[in-house]
């Protein structure tokens, strides 16, 4: 198994003169101290307008400082919004900072959170798949042939060379955010990479890692000539103390995390500058929902997160990514954390690798045959509940051309 960390970059109000550049900074600190330390990927969101929930809106300079400040760990875009960026856009900033890695980038593509970001961009949620699918087919020529020419629904461009070309041949690995947990059956289709959260057990690990397998391999659908990226990681809420109790404690900000993709997602944004997530989350950080979040991630001592990991591990998971940049968790407990399960926990997860990509190696070339698992009993991940669940492509639709009939009648 490997080991990524996540940023979203999290902020919550009151904000002095010097907290954004302080956030910044602490998190450039905490990837060197990863790379240091073992490591394997450090992923960064991109978020728009969500304040005090993200605060990373222009991924592609955050991760180009941090090429500067380390030598080995994979840097990965956990996810680039292609509705809200122009490919060609992406494809240079992509290649240019693969350039400055040496060739050690991860490039996660995803649709956006709703109408508070996509609006302002001037496009709609629900048409977001089919700009996806578009840009994903618009994208990928760009890395590697010398003029390319498009003429799509939502691209329209003449035949230009991109400039400049990756470092990674034909191009870093592809990934999919799976924020819709049947999304991640879809990934497989695409030959690209699954980006989820925990599951809510071992069970739901192994089928929807079956499942990811097998569209893979039997129901292959590129959108493109890229190759496949056979790959799932799972984001957890992540703290790692010498107790139970303590991690749990310095795990407070994970239900902030929580609390506010639940508020955005069911209420939209509050005027623009005036809102207070954190104020509307004191309500709610003590109550019996707020705690049982508390149960869904890799919180607590070693031996607690080692006895977790070693669950999903058996179900083939690729890559676990630890979350706890989130509320107001502090600089120094983050490292700590990072520090602790590192000595602790993740070597002998480490030495096992080779064998999952024996494993792996066998199922891709057909010789361990998976077997057909019931995916419909796990539809949700393990933060989420009734309020955060995400709807499908045609869910979507539909829900929007029933607003606007109302609208009209």
């Amino acid at each position: 198994m490997k080991f990524g960390i996540f940023y979203e970059h999290q902020l919550p109000r009151p904000w002095g003169p010097d907290s954004e550049y302080r956030l910044l900074q602490d998190s450039l600190t905490q990837i060197e101290l990863a790379d240091r330390l073992g490591y394997d990927y450090a992923w960064e969101v991109e978020h728009h307008f969500l304040e005090e929930y993200s605060h990373s809106s222009a991924p592609e300079v955050f991760l180009g400082a941090a090429t500067q400040r380390t030598s080995r760990i994979r840097l990965g875009h956990g996810i680039i919004q292609l509705p809200t960026n122009h490919p060609i856009r992406v494809a240079e900033r992509v290649a240019t900072l693969d350039l400055l890695s040496g060739g050690r980038v991860e490039l996660g593509l995803g649709e956006g959170q709703g109408p508070i970001e996509l609006h302002p961009f001037g496009r709609r949620v629900r048409d977001k798949r089919e700009i996806w699918e578009e840009a994903v087919r618009v994208l990928i020529p760009c890395f590697t042939q010398d003029a390319v020419e498009f003429h799509g629904q939502y691209f329209d461009f003449p035949a230009r060379n991109v400039i400049p070309k990756p470092r990674q041949k034909p191009h870093p690995p592809l990934w999919v955010a799976c924020s819709n947990i049947a999304t991640i059956g879809s990934a497989g289709q695409w030959g690209m990479g699954a980006l989820g959260f925990q599951f809510v057990s071992p069970e739901a690990a192994r089928a929807w890692v079956n499942r990811y397998y097998a569209s893979l391999t039997r129901e292959p659908n590129r959108l493109a000539d890229y190759p496949a990226n056979p790959n799932i990681a799972m984001v957890s809420a992540f703290m790692c103390a010498p107790t139970d109790e303590e991690a749990r404690e310095k795990a407070a900000g994970w239900t902030f995390f929580v609390f506010c993709l639940s508020h955005y997602g069911r209420h939209g944004m509050a005027e623009p500058g005036r809102g207070n997530m954190w104020e509307l989350y004191q309500e709610w950080r003590n109550t019996p929902k707020a705690q049982e979040t508390l149960n869904a991630g890799l919180i607590g001592s070693p031996e607690t997160i080692r006895r977790k990991l070693a669950q999903f591990e058996a179900s083939n998971v690729d890559q676990v990514i630890l979350l706890n940049q989130t509320g107001r968790t502090s600089h120094e407990d983050i490292c700590s954390s990072l520090e602790l399960f590192a000595r602790e926990v993740m070597p002998e997860f480490h030495a096992r690798e080779p064998e999952h990509q024996r494993w792996k190696a066998e199922v891709l070339a057909g010789k361990i045959a998976l077997e057909d698992l019931d995916t419909d009993g796990f539809k949700v991940y393990a933060h989420q509940n009734e309020d955060i669940v995400r709807l499908t492509p045609a869910e979507l639709k539909q829900k929007m051309a029933a607003k606007e009939a109302e609208k009209t009648s």
